[in-house]
């Protein structure tokens, strides 16, 4: 079967752009060079340098995937830098524009943003943990409800982001998309065990854990959240210094959500990184269900990690 690698050649080598992407490019510039720059399992990447009217030099950085996988991920990581730049636009590449190739033999979709010179990894916890703070306070959800206006992909996951008033309501219904998606891909549990306690974590557990985060007049804002931050998702741009995020999952949720993924025994975030976090967003309320709710966030993460990763499913299913 045809893949994105057919359309963009192997890192190093020359890519002849699409026509397509030549049109969003600025106005009278002309196109140094472009080659392609990175791959992943999903998609693959250029970089760009073009030549500016007024004789300066600008790169680009081109993200491809393709067919109806790919067209979700691309439009979801636009949106998504595109959500976070209009809180905090210092925290992200900026975006440019996307599209879809004019000539390529399957149908392969493109993303165009500012390249930079990323160094990735997990950045110093005071900073990154103060920036995050700062996107999940000033962004305001436009329905005020949770979710988000169209789908976004958690790597190349579709999620479920429908707009809910209740967060319990929102959260159950993606961790059984991603539960049930999970099952199908590395198959049914030996006893059913894993398939038992897990309907009975959605059903009964999330309503005592989340529930009360808008219950007794409690109130929950929703706050746009990366989805998926942890050190292959972010970096320090070697200019100046500061952390970048990218490859962006968002919709409107619980702040805490994204902490979930630092809790994760693999990633490079940690506790470090919460701590100076809940220094400038303290645990919301109820503040003794604040380490439930972030397992129980961190359970998603885990989950997602088990579907790109089907020899981990055992492991992560003990967990």
């Amino acid at each position: 079967m045809a893949g994105v690698e057919d359309v963009i050649p192997d890192v190093g080598s020359n890519v002849e752009l699409d026509p397509n992407v030549r049109k969003v490019l600025p106005h009278n510039s002309t196109i140094i060079s472009s080659y392609t720059y990175g791959t992943a399992a999903w998609t693959r990447a250029a970089r760009i340098t073009i030549l500016l009217e007024d004789g300066s030099e600008k790169s680009y950085f081109l993200k491809c995937a393709s067919e109806d996988q790919g067209k979700a991920m691309i439009e979801g990581e636009f949106a998504s830098i595109s959500e976070i730049a209009k809180y905090t636009p210092s925290l992200t590449p900026i975006p440019h524009a996307h599209g879809q190739f004019e000539d390529a033999s399957i149908p392969t979709y493109f993303f165009l943003m500012e390249f930079l010179n990323i160094e990735t990894g997990a950045p110093e916890p005071a900073t990154i943990s103060k920036q995050l703070a700062d996107l999940h306070a000033r962004s305001v959800s436009p329905t005020g409800k949770f979710g988000y206006h169209m789908i976004t992909c958690h790597g190349p996951h579709p999620q479920d982001t429908r707009w809910e008033e209740s967060w319990a309501v929102f959260f159950a219904r993606l961790l059984r998309q991603f539960h049930d998606r999970e099952v199908n891909t590395n198959g049914p549990s030996k006893d059913g065990r894993y398939e038992t306690e897990m309907d009975k974590l959605i059903t009964s557990a999330i309503p005592e854990i989340l529930g009360p985060l808008q219950a007794n007049g409690r109130t929950l804002k929703p706050a746009l959240v990366h989805g998926d931050l942890w050190e292959e998702n972010c970096g320090k741009d070697l200019e100046t210094g500061q952390p970048k995020i990218f490859d962006a999952a968002v919709f409107y949720g619980h702040n805490e959500y994204d902490l979930g993924m630092w809790r994760r025994e693999l990633i490079r975030f940690g506790r470090p990184h919460i701590r100076q976090y809940l220094r400038h967003m303290p645990p919301s309320e109820p503040k003794e269900q604040w380490d439930d709710r972030s397992r129980l966030y961190c359970i998603k993460f885990e989950i997602a990690h088990s579907i790109g990763w089907p020899a981990s499913c055992e492991s992560q299913r003990e967990m």
